[in-house]
């Protein structure tokens, strides 16, 4: 399990999906509240989003040997966390000043670690192929 790439890619994702609850993806000016730090667990919505990236992450991590499930989970990571980044800069737009923080570069990665995984899975699922023409 952990000999495998994807399994990496996969434990990095998951990682950063968690580390977007905490850091913050954008710092602004609130008409009513003031100043405020906007990360993953401010707002209900994302909060699922960002929990639901993280679990699917590392439920794919344990399905190595069904690779086409986790192939297939590495999809909807990887569609969950577009729609995140989507939430995300839909809830800026409440914002009347700020700027985004160096920690949003979290959620622009993850998309791309799960598309990394994906590559690893379907390289496995070649080579798995292969040998069976072989026998």
């Amino acid at each position: 399990m952990i000999q495998r790439i994807q399994t990496i890619w996969l434990l990095l994702a998951t990682t950063a999906a968690l580390l977007s609850l905490k850091f913050p993806f954008y710092s602004g000016m609130l008409e009513k509240e003031g100043f405020t730090k906007f990360n993953g667990s401010s707002v209900f919505g994302l909060l699922v989003l960002s929990v639901a990236v993280a679990l699917v992450a590392f439920v794919a991590i344990f399905l190595y040997k069904n690779r086409k499930l986790q192939m297939q989970l590495s999809l909807l990571g990887l569609l969950l966390q577009l729609v995140t980044i989507v939430v995300y800069f839909l809830e800026i737009q409440k914002f009347t000043d700020g700027n985004f923080s160096l920690t949003a570069i979290l959620s622009f990665v993850i998309p791309f670690f799960f598309i990394l995984a994906w590559m690893g899975i379907r390289k496995d699922e070649k080579l798995i192929k292969s040998m069976d023409r072989l026998r």
